[in-house]
């Protein structure tokens, strides 16, 4: 199986195009500081993903901006911090202000010269608009849950996209889906017959994370550039 193969790319947004973890730690620490709250980036980032995915899970149509904030609602209640509702409103518009990872706005600008580009969120397009000004380039489709009625990792998203590819005569063995989350997305994609391309995104320093085994991932890069840098390599061979 080569790169060169698939005719559409889909991603992930936020954690595979935007540093969420980074725009996220930031969002949090006046909660953090408030509270006296000691947690490294990547602990912080971990007790916001599970809230955002419960949260998401009991109300998958709320405005993306609206479950941030509940989520930073639910966030300091867990904490012990007193917060206000404009507290609680000014987390959930932070959105626009994660960062996209540095390598991503010049890697998607190549690989829109070979594949159609599509994105597959659980934010809405309000929050998905603030970012893509970030990214620096035009999708080709955007699919949220206002399109679809539901959330990652429910399968019916991919089949979803499935299903719009197919209607522009794109087969499915043509798509392939590129993430950052292992759960939300490599392993419904998996189930729908979906290839994927794993971008790891380990911080610096940090060992390879072991893929586990019930996890199917046709390729696997620690950053966009690398996925662009393989597909540099099979046009010159």
């Amino acid at each position: 199986m080569r790169l060169k193969d698939f005719k559409v790319i889909s991603f992930a947004c936020y954690g595979t195009l935007i540093d969420r973890d980074y725009g996220v730690y930031a969002a949090l620490r006046p909660l953090m500081s408030e509270g006296g709250v000691a947690l490294t980036r990547e602990q912080a980032a971990a007790r916001f993903v599970e809230h955002e995915a419960l949260q998401q899970a009991e109300t998958p149509a709320l405005p993306y901006s609206e479950v941030l904030a509940r989520v930073h609602r639910r966030l300091a209640k867990e904490w012990g911090v007193i917060a206000s509702d404009d507290d609680h409103a000014l987390f959930g518009k932070s959105v626009g202000d994660w960062p996209a990872f540095a390598d991503v706005p010049a890697a998607l600008r190549y690989l829109k010269r070979y594949y159609r580009l599509m994105l597959l969120s659980n934010a809405d397009r309000h929050a998905i608009s603030a970012s893509i000004r970030r990214l620096d380039v035009m999708f080709d489709a955007m699919f949220t849950p206002q399109d679809i009625g539901t959330v990652k990792p429910d399968r019916g998203n991919f089949d979803f996209l499935v299903n719009r590819a197919q209607k522009l005569d794109i087969p499915k063995h043509r798509i392939l889906h590129v993430a950052h989350s292992l759960t939300r997305d490599h392993i419904p994609a998996a189930a729908v017959g979906l290839s994927s391309a794993w971008i790891e995104r380990r911080r610096q320093g940090t060992p390879p994370t072991p893929a586990p085994r019930h996890v199917q991932c046709e390729f696997r890069f620690p950053s966009l550039v690398d996925m662009v840098r393989a597909h540099q390599e099979e046009l010159s061979s």
